[in-house]
């Protein structure tokens, strides 16, 4: 039955092989299930509804990524993605987390579309290089913030609105301790590093930080308070069209982005090109649909499939591995609310950090390119909103090659990106 399903022969595997490397892929993207939970909640979602829905997510995400599109590439809620639901839409714009959930929703149906009408190429292919590095680099930096702020590192400061938090603090050692650990362990390429630095940090809190666990197993908690508690007449209503806009955006270019990354990798790909790459984007997309049912923020394919990968897994069975994994993982959620914020901000930067490293696919002697990109990734932080960078990144590359004569080399998709973001500024400004 397996080889009738995921054809392990004709893609020179072994049953054994392939649930090594979902085990592998599964140590090395179990993070999620600590850190998206603590996100969410500080958006004012309970935290372990967001707990069952993300283990859930990533369970049926993954399964259908393995038994659909039969690749092995797991799928889970989305780092960044659910920074920017929780921080800049929730707690930065001030709409209910139900409304965000709306969003995301949208945005999941917008994503089934283009893949079913097959015009996701154009648009990927239509946004600029620079542009999609940008934001990816944007969201980097704004995890930063995020995690250094979690960590106590970074605090306000009325003079110069950030300064150095207080690095006495217990809680603030155990997080550097914590981030070199996980650094350390990446370099010396032991799976999993990054849940090794967030439960030895959670263990270090016992002993030094006065945390304290209940139980270590229970049954799931209640998925009910988030459960269908999307509000999607609401993010209609809101007017919160560049919201969708940039989940949609960054869901299709980091979908894309990752199964052709990790394709390649696994040597899937055939003529440059992946075979079943609309069942995937369809197996990605639906997941983001069913997440905002569930109650979570968008799912999206992980590249830390690609450790899967480099133990070779080649067919779907890793990720139906890893779909069964996150489903055992639902019985652990006493274990999940003992881990504090600070715990995970050491994997938070890190992660912030490697996603600094596309800054060198970025052609520096254009400066028509470089500085919207720039722009871009500049603003997220500075501004504490993933949109704002996206916005004022796609206004300012169609300025500029605009007025330097470059504009026949700007795809229609921006003009019409930039035209909506400046729209909307200036009709904010007008009716302020």
């Amino acid at each position: 039955m397996l080889e009738r399903l995921f054809k392990l022969k004709d893609n020179g595997t072994t049953v054994r092989t392939e649930i090594m490397a979902g085990f592998t892929t599964f140590l090395t993207m179990a993070y999620i299930i600590f850190i998206n939970p603590k996100i969410l909640a500080d958006a004012g979602m309970p935290h372990g509804s967001v707990f069952v829905a993300t283990c859930l997510i990533a369970a049926l995400g993954s399964l259908a990524m393995g038994l659909y599109a039969n690749y092995p590439i797991a799928i889970a809620p989305g780092m960044g993605l659910n920074a920017y639901f929780a921080y800049v839409v929730v707690l930065g714009m001030g709409y209910t987390w139900q409304i965000a959930l709306g969003a995301v929703f949208i945005s999941g149906v917008c994503f089934v579309l283009v893949t079913l009408f097959r015009i996701r190429e154009a648009i990927v292919n239509g946004i600029p290089h620079s542009i999609r590095i940008a934001i990816t680099v944007g969201i980097g930096l704004f995890l930063a913030i995020i995690s250094l702020k979690s960590a106590g590192i970074v605090a306000a400061s009325p003079a110069t609105f950030v300064t150095l938090g207080n690095l006495h603090e217990p809680t603030v050692i155990l997080s550097v301790i914590g981030f070199f650990a996980v650094a350390v362990l990446s370099v010396l390429r032991f799976k999993g590093a990054l849940l090794i630095g967030i439960l030895g940090v959670t263990a270090l809190s016992f002993f030094f930080a006065g945390n304290k666990l209940s139980s270590f197993v229970s049954l799931p908690p209640s998925l009910s308070p988030t459960l269908f508690a999307l509000d999607i007449p609401g993010a209609l209503h809101a007017g919160i069209l560049n919201v969708v806009l940039v989940f949609f955006l960054v869901e299709l270019f980091d979908a894309t982005g990752t199964l052709m990354g990790v394709a390649r990798r696994a040597g899937l790909l055939k003529d440059g090109k992946m075979e079943r790459l609309n069942k995937a984007l369809l197996a990605d997309s639906t997941s983001i649909l069913a997440g905002s049912l569930l109650g979570t923020s968008s799912s999206t394919a992980y590249l830390e499939s690609a450790s899967g990968v480099q133990e070779g897994g080649r067919t779907g069975l890793v990720a139906v591995t890893v779909g069964v994994l996150f489903l055992a993982c639902l019985f652990f959620a006493p274990l999940a609310g003992s881990v504090p914020a600070y715990a995970t901000a050491p994997a938070l930067f890190f992660v912030a950090c490697l996603m600094l490293r596309d800054l060198t696919e970025l052609d520096w002697e254009d400066i028509t390119e470089v500085i919207p990109a720039a722009v871009t990734a500049l603003l997220m932080p500075f501004t504490y909103s993933i949109a704002t960078g996206v916005a004022f990144g796609f206004i300012s590359y169609a300025g500029l090659k605009l007025f330097t004569g470059r504009a026949k080399e700007v795809n229609w998709i921006v003009w019409i990106i930039a035209a909506v973001f400046l729209f909307k500024y200036a009709y904010e400004g007008s009716a302020g």
